[in-house]
């Protein structure tokens, strides 16, 4: 019974096997490159070099046998093959195969042979290269059978032969593991100078991200406090004269704030970022003035402060302790305005601090001037506490409303 199983694999074609064997490495790259100058002055010495052996050796077997009909084919079959040697790279295999036959009747197109098996070495891999050495040491060894050489015995003639084969074998995959080696030194620079073309495009990019970041940080809060500034100028045009000249006073303070703000942020960002870490960032210190600006906006805010130690925690830890509070206050002033906002900070060194801004339930409906948001903050803000090595989270609660918190590492 035949077995049909897709675990066998179907025997090779054998009529197949030769042509794939002759244009095995051969790629459409290969067929059709164009000869530089040195590839011309290359070809033009593989011609010279196998007209001389050719001629040398069609002398000494015309010595023997005197000059024939036979040595009349011979010199055609060696002038074609020496000929040939100009589509050497090309067909290298089936130019092989040809001469290697040739050879056996042929002494002209030993040189031409020679330049062969070189070029075959140079172009194959070693399988192939392998055979055909092999075939022309067992094709020396029926030629010098059926013409013996005068001054050695066929012992040594094939000794000759097969060290001289394999010497050509050797100096041909010398120069092939040497253009290999160029050419992987070429991939492995234009490797690199891709992957420095991306670090560059990487580190734009990251540059990018920051400055989008602390232009967020800083004006999102500014800005937030003039729209609320501004709707109350609005919805009260009737409020007393003293009443519009405080507002007017607030926002063109909180107006010459943000540009000042925008100055900083535009100075650390302008310096490199070696010495820009931590310059003129604000830090858990400032969360009073943080607080007094939400307050003068008519926000209710209290601040519940339980850490267990006075000091300062880590700059990076600092900093970013500071700009949650400051993301949670301007969201609370975005989506639920006039609601109250508790600041809770906790935890100390070994234990870590806690920092959370919650503000109650929405109890009346938001007007259609409400402060827009793209919706990023939350997203930069991530960015942050993972580069700090916290923990960020953020939840609606049950009651309608909304708690932003972080775990960040506070180290003894």
């Amino acid at each position: 019974m035949n077995d049909t199983s897709p675990s066998r694999r179907p025997s090779p074609d054998l009529p197949g096997l030769l042509p794939a064997l002759l244009t095995a490495d051969v790629s459409p790259a290969e067929r059709h490159a164009r000869r530089s100058p040195r590839d011309w002055a290359v070809d033009v010495a593989a011609f010279l070099i196998a007209i001389v052996f050719g001629i040398l050796g069609f002398v000494e077997v015309v010595q023997v046998d005197g000059f024939t009909w036979l040595r009349i084919v011979d010199l055609a079959v060696g002038a074609s093959a020496c000929v040939a040697l100009w589509w050497r790279r090309r067909w290298p295999v089936h130019l092989a195969v040809i001469m290697t036959v040739a050879g056996l009747f042929s002494p002209a197109t030993s040189g031409a042979l020679v330049v062969m098996i070189f070029t075959v070495a140079v172009h194959r891999r070693f399988p192939v290269v392998a055979g055909i050495a092999a075939a022309n040491i067992l094709g020396a060894a029926l030629y010098f059978r059926i013409y013996p050489s005068p001054d050695m015995s066929w012992p040594a003639s094939m000794v000759f032969i097969a060290l001289f084969t394999v010497a050509i074998v050797a100096w041909g995959m010398f120069v092939r593991a040497r253009r290999q080696l160029v050419i992987s030194l070429r991939e492995r620079a234009r490797q690199a100078e891709s992957e420095a073309h991306l670090r560059v495009e990487q580190a734009r990019h990251r540059e990018r991200e920051r400055i989008a970041r602390e232009m967020h940080d800083v004006l999102a809060h500014r800005l937030s406090l003039l729209s609320v500034h501004a709707n109350a100028l609005e919805y009260r045009p009737d409020a007393p004269p003293e009443d519009l000249a405080r507002v007017s006073g607030v926002i063109r303070e909180s107006a010459h704030q943000a540009l000042q703000d925008l100055r900083e942020v535009i100075g650390v960002l302008r310096t490199p970022a070696q010495r820009a870490d931590g310059a003129g960032q604000p830090a858990l210190e400032e969360l009073t003035s943080l607080v007094t600006e939400s307050t003068q906006a008519g926000m209710d805010v209290t601040v519940v402060d339980t850490r267990t130690d006075e000091g300062d925690p880590p700059p990076l830890v600092d900093r970013c302790a500071y700009r949650l509070i400051q993301e949670g206050l301007t969201n609370a002033r975005k989506h639920a305005p006039g609601t109250a906002v508790t600041i809770s900070l906790g935890g100390g060194p070994g234990e870590g601090l806690r920092v959370s801004v919650h503000n109650a339930p929405l109890r009346r409906h938001v007007a259609d001037g409400s402060i827009p948001g793209a919706g990023t903050g939350l997203v930069g803000l991530r960015e942050r506490v993972d580069l700090a090595g916290g923990l960020l989270s953020h939840r609606s609660l049950p009651d309608g409303g909304f708690t932003l918190s972080a775990e960040l590492p506070w180290p003894r």
